[in-house]
């Protein structure tokens, strides 16, 4: 064999070797475009989902608050053709009452239920104990009522007198010692006319509203 041929088949072997190690540095180089093309991907999908989320949120809060203000309209027209609850609330009696899906401290529930001109829920006997227990059909629900200790006694947050009491067994016992235990929630697991028990006001509660029916145009 010619040196010039041992030359020749060197040359085309270190060519091939090359054109292997240029290709897979290639596919390297493309293969790391597309992993971080992936990555970026999924980080615009999710930032479309966090802003499809809050766009929902904000739809849903905006048709809430027209419903409040087209009941809030109906009720300075005079209220007078119809009777009705809000949208969303149920009707019991000659009474509306909504429950909250949120949960808050006793005040500011409150006043949740005051911004739409109605106010926590005043239990005045035990047909009105027995409708409103388990509103919502589940098991374990604990919601606040409009009553509140105040100068050591409990009163309605209308300023009603406490006549007839459906308190859980023991309640109210304010904590014990070094405890202060001044507004009432209602709970489901315990006989609907032994319901009450007195907690923290900063504890986190649903809250149930309560408001006469609407005579709306």
């Amino acid at each position: 064999i010619s040196v010039n041929l041992l030359i020749s088949d060197c040359n085309t072997t270190q060519q091939s070797n090359e054109n292997h190690r240029k290709e897979a540095d290639c596919k390297r180089a493309q293969g790391k475009i597309l992993e971080e093309n992936c990555i970026a991907l999924t980080r615009d999908v999710q930032i479309l989902k966090n802003k499809n989320d809050k766009l929902v949120d904000e739809i849903r809060k905006t048709k809430e608050e027209r419903d409040i203000l087209k009941f809030r309209l109906d009720e300075l027209r005079g209220c007078v053709s119809s009777q009705r609850c809000p949208l969303g609330w149920r009707q019991i009696n000659s009474k509306c009452y909504f429950l909250s899906t949120e949960s808050k401290r006793w005040n500011d529930g409150r006043k949740q239920c005051q911004s739409q001109g109605a106010d926590l829920v005043v239990i005045d006997n035990e047909q009105e104990q027995n409708a409103i227990y388990r509103m919502d059909g589940s098991q374990y629900l604990f919601f606040w009522i409009g009553l509140r200790r105040k100068d050591g006694a409990f009163k309605w947050v209308d300023g009603s007198e406490l006549k007839t009491t459906f308190w859980q067994n023991g309640q109210p016992d304010n904590g014990g010692l070094n405890s202060k235990e001044d507004c009432v929630e209602m709970g489901d697991e315990n006989q609907p006319l032994a319901s009450w028990n007195d907690v923290p006001c900063e504890q986190m509660r649903r809250w149930l509203c309560e408001k006469d029916l609407c005579f709306s145009l």
